[in-house]
């Protein structure tokens, strides 16, 4: 596909499918089981599981604009370190 028109490269079309993604995802698994199966995590206090797609995607932006800031525009190092940073969000938070 040209995203050209919007100056978008691959990895950043794939970096805002994916965004999409998940928040779909969130809201058919919230649909399914409502709730958010809250906990308290290493913040010491409690988290949904939605809270913790917000955190996952803030950070997610940060490493990225971190990445294009430091190294360059090769960002798919920059997605692998998101997804584990969301991983670990997601099994701490």
């Amino acid at each position: 596909m040209n995203f050209s028109w919007m100056a978008w490269t691959l990895p950043t079309v794939l970096f805002f499918v994916t965004i999409l993604t998940l928040l779909v995802g969130m809201g058919i698994w919230e649909f399914l089981s409502p709730g958010g199966n809250p906990r308290v995590g290493i913040l010491r206090f409690e988290t949904t599981r939605g809270d913790r797609l917000f955190v996952s995607l803030l950070g997610s932006a940060f490493i990225h604009l971190a990445w294009l800031g430091l190294v360059g525009p090769n960002v798919w190092w920059a997605l692998a370190l998101s997804v584990v940073y969301a991983i670990g969000v997601f099994k701490l938070v």
